[in-house]
């Protein structure tokens, strides 16, 4: 039954969302149609219509109104808020795709995903002890270590990157904080300890600098320039590397961007994916990087089998 609410609050707020602005008819129109009306209701009726209005508000913080003075439609009033709240716009997006692909069952197989590893398992208890407060303990081994470890978390944030869940959590035994991918984790048990995150940490800050989860907090950012050709450039335009890409050069054969971060393994690692489409400018270092593990690869094609 909670669940069931649940999907129609998330369904509600993206008709209303994802229009723009409706009236009540065509919002009870939408609903007659829709798979969550199990009851096969001609509307949704005008009490639990404002009801759920007040539990959207209060669950999600996302306010709906009716403008009476000019054309009775209903809006999200703080639109700007939602868009610009990446949980919440996750959050709708993913219900609402999970009800539409409901609503398209005959679809199913010519709709595909990426697959994410069962790591995505221990989301729930670890979202619960950061929801909490609590640490936790974590059986984990990484892929270049040949046993496992049991480690006192506290649990910070999670992120996902490149299909993977990973874990930012501060140790317990001697207070660093490193980052863990949930698909390398062996065991999960919550604990009674309590703990406060700073007021100061903000996940997204942790995080600004670079590309994927590696993260030296003694490592400067620092400006990179790299020229992109062979049509990659506008692959690169549409879905920049990271929030600090611009493009500063523009020509039929190639595009300048340039980014200011820190240049991690995981942004290395970017770059690498576009191999001779791309090329590194500066700096110098970087460059030199990107020409030794070129000739790596050519000296590996070279050895014989």
């Amino acid at each position: 039954m909670a669940a069931n609410l649940f999907n129609r609050y998330i369904w509600l707020v993206n008709q209303i969302y994802s229009s723009g602005g409706i009236s009540r008819e065509e919002i009870n129109r939408r609903w007659s149609r829709s798979h969550l009306n199990e009851r096969h209701e001609i509307s949704i009726p005008e009490r639990t219509f404002h009801r759920h209005k007040e539990a959207i508000k209060e669950l999600f913080g996302i306010n709906i109104a009716c403008d009476r003075s000019g054309d009775a439609l209903y809006r999200i009033t703080d639109s700007e808020d939602l868009e610009q709240n990446e949980m919440k716009s996750w959050l709708l997006n993913t219900f609402a795709v999970n009800n539409l692909f409901h609503e398209s069952r005959h679809l199913k197989h010519r709709i595909l995903f990426e697959e994410i590893p069962s790591g995505q398992r221990f989301l729930t208890p670890v979202i619960a002890s950061m929801r909490d407060g609590r640490t936790i303990n974590l059986t984990y081994r990484g892929f270049r270590h040949k046993k496992s470890s049991i480690f006192e978390i506290e649990p910070y944030c999670i992120k996902i990157f490149h299909q993977r869940w990973y874990m930012l959590g501060r140790s317990t035994s001697d207070g660093i904080m490193r980052v863990y991918s949930l698909d390398r984790v062996l065991g999960l048990e919550p604990m009674d300890r309590k703990f406060t995150i700073p007021e100061e940490f903000d996940a997204a800050d942790y995080f600004a600098d670079v590309i994927g989860v590696i993260v030296d907090c003694e490592e400067e950012s620092e400006p990179v320039e790299i020229e992109v050709t062979d049509g990659q450039q506008h692959y690169l335009r549409t879905l920049p590397l990271h929030r600090t890409q611009e493009e500063v050069e523009c020509t039929d054969e190639y595009s300048v961007f340039t980014l200011r971060l820190k240049p991690t393994f995981d942004f290395i690692q970017e770059l690498r994916k576009y191999g001779p489409s791309l090329r590194v400018r500066f700096p110098q270092w970087l460059r030199d990087r990107m020409v030794h593990d070129a000739v790596i690869t050519i000296d590996n094609y070279n050895k014989k089998t």
